[in-house]
């Protein structure tokens, strides 16, 4: 790991010297809560990602055995329904190892937009798939609504004996998921360590099951990822990469420097992702926060504000970033540049920054395990559930006004549809601010080109940091950060019309539905809008209307 510093050589020292004078690293892998809480209330029972790799390494034979006997089978595919931690590891390891044609190809929901459903559906030969329920809590709305869609979807198909066969379980002992896995008999189970939390549960069940079946060899994952925690482990600051990278990003945070933006080479540029949710979810609480800036167009070096840190990740041998970098490097950023030998180093990876964000953490004084800004978004979406069972239409809010089939929602004063995002972000400060795209809509290639198109103009403009997420799935991650951070953030939230909605099943295997996806996606839509509102967060809600893409061209920045 090398860093440039630029001219927060002094505030970075001082907080290295204080990690070691605190005896932080010492007292993490004592598993001391003190390090961050004299509560040890959701902190003693999450840090048990401390020894996953040696508690997973107990699980090896059974994942293996498993993942034989299903290829045997002639699965082909395999779908995983999860949010957050339960998806993200599996979709970096599906993306960065490739599809290796003699395992199952691996398939990702996490969307609860009702064309993502039927998409999956439509494309996925039950006969020939796996359908794998993950969930820590085993209560995720989300994932509890994919899985009683598709079990009852898949019952229809092959009868509900044959469908059990093709139904796995990742979640926690005793929880919700394992009671009705057990109940309707799915064909397998496994139970993950309790005292890990989801964004830190990468080389736990969660992640390393996923692996296993697109054909990733875990002992050479896990042998590379031993090494990093050996390091991780050394008492000293300036021998622990780990401890290191976390007293770097945790002091330029306080310095103001808190815009983290991610350099990936291409074929592990879906850490990215991952990174997101571990760092943003458990720094952005409390007025703090660090925002990784994950997957932003490029621009000339100019265009970026002082509270940018940049961090290169890349790959041995990969220099498509290496001329960007030295012109960031040239301009007096600070850069932390980091090089992975072979993809088989994701899983110290994954350690590595596990390991910095919890010392990030305390160096920002936040408790990095819970997520207290997340239930509020929950809460209020379970509210417009509520109000639609009970008057069958979810809230409707007034549109400021409407134009070429877009309507706008908004608190600001906007007299001219032209004027939107000049008035919107009037107030907006390069270096300081930043504008967080959120879409509700159907993750797809058209939609995403003219979103990023949107990002860059935004950028552009206004010289500050852009992020771009899907939602629901951005509330398992940067959510927390909207909310909990020191609010200097623009969200700019975009909804659609619904085509073709898909009912959710009231139970595995009923007829009967009280709600559809389309109802949920647009109630998580307007709870996380009511709670950012409530957390005096500045948001502009567009409805695109039936044609999405075309109308994001028809905005002017």
């Amino acid at each position: 790991m090398n860093v440039s510093l630029s001219k927060y050589q002094t505030a970075v020292e001082k907080s290295l010297n204080h990690i070691s004078r605190e005896r932080i690293i010492v007292r993490m892998w004592q598993k001391d809560h003190t390090v961050w809480r004299n509560d040890p209330t959701e902190i003693s029972n999450r840090l048990g990602w401390l020894d996953c790799v040696e508690v997973t390494k107990k699980s090896f034979a059974e994942i293996n055995s498993f993942v034989e006997e299903i290829r045997k089978e002639g699965f082909t595919n395999a779908l995983l329904m999860g949010m957050g931690g339960s998806s993200l590891t599996p979709e970096v390891f599906r993306f960065t190892f490739g599809l290796n044609k003699d395992y199952l190809d691996l398939h990702v929901l996490d969307s609860t937009h009702p064309a993502a459903v039927l998409e999956y559906e439509n494309k996925l030969d039950p006969k020939k798939t796996l359908y794998i329920v993950s969930t820590k809590s085993g209560g995720t709305v989300e994932t509890m609504s994919f899985m009683k869609y598709f079990f009852t979807s898949v019952s229809a198909k092959l009868g509900r004996e044959e469908a059990s066969k093709h139904f796995i379980a990742i979640t926690d002992p005793g929880s919700g998921l394992e009671e009705t896995a057990k109940k309707i008999n799915f064909r397998k189970i496994f139970l993950n360590d309790p005292d890990i939390g989801g964004r830190f549960s990468a080389l736990s069940l969660f992640g390393i099951v996923p692996a296993a079946l697109v054909g990733i060899d875990l002992n050479e994952l896990f042998e590379e990822t031993s090494k990093l925690i050996v390091e991780c482990k050394k008492p000293e600051v300036s021998d622990n990469s780990g401890a290191k990278l976390g007293g770097i990003i945790g002091a330029l945070a306080k310095e103001g420097v808190d815009k983290l933006t991610l350099i990936i080479s291409p074929q592990i540029k879906y850490l990215g992702g991952w990174l997101e949710q571990l760092i943003a979810e458990s720094t952005g609480k409390d007025g703090n926060g660090i925002l990784p800036v994950d997957l932003e167009p490029t621009v000339p070096v100019s265009e970026y504000g002082s509270d940018r840190v940049f961090v290169y990740l890349k790959i041995a041998g990969d220099n498509f970033f290496d001329k960007k970098v030295k012109q960031i490097k040239s301009a007096g950023f600070t850069l932390i540049e980091i090089e992975m030998n072979n993809v088989y180093q994701l899983g110290a990876e994954f350690f590595r920054w596990e390991f910095a964000t919890a010392v990030a953490s305390y160096i920002l004084d936040v408790q990095p395990f819970d997520q207290p800004n997340v239930e509020s978004a929950k809460v209020a979406a379970r509210a417009m559930m509520k109000e639609y069972q009970v008057k069958g239409k979810l809230p409707e809010f007034k549109s400021t006004f409407e134009s070429n089939g877009i309507k706008i929602f908004t608190d600001s004063k906007i007299e001219n549809p032209d004027d939107i995002f000049s008035s919107f972000l009037s107030e907006s400060k390069s270096g300081e601010s930043y504008v967080a795209i959120q879409a509700y809509l159907k993750p797809e290639e058209r939609t995403l080109l003219q979103l990023q198109l949107l990002r860059l103009k935004i950028l552009q403009k206004y010289k500050v940091a852009t992020t771009l997420g899907y939602g629901p799935r951005f509330l398992h991650s940067t959510g927390q950060l909207h909310k909990g951070d020191e609010g200097h953030g623009f969200f700019i939230q975009f909804i659609s019309d619904i085509q073709a909605d898909v009912p959710i099943p009231d139970n595995t295997g009923s007829e009967h539905s009280s709600i559809s996806f389309g109802t949920l996606i647009q109630a998580q839509a307007l709870g996380d809008r009511q709670a950012l509102i409530d957390n005096k967060r500045n948001v502009l809600t567009i409805d695109l209307g039936a044609d999405v893409a075309g109308s994001i061209t028809k905005l002017k920045v």
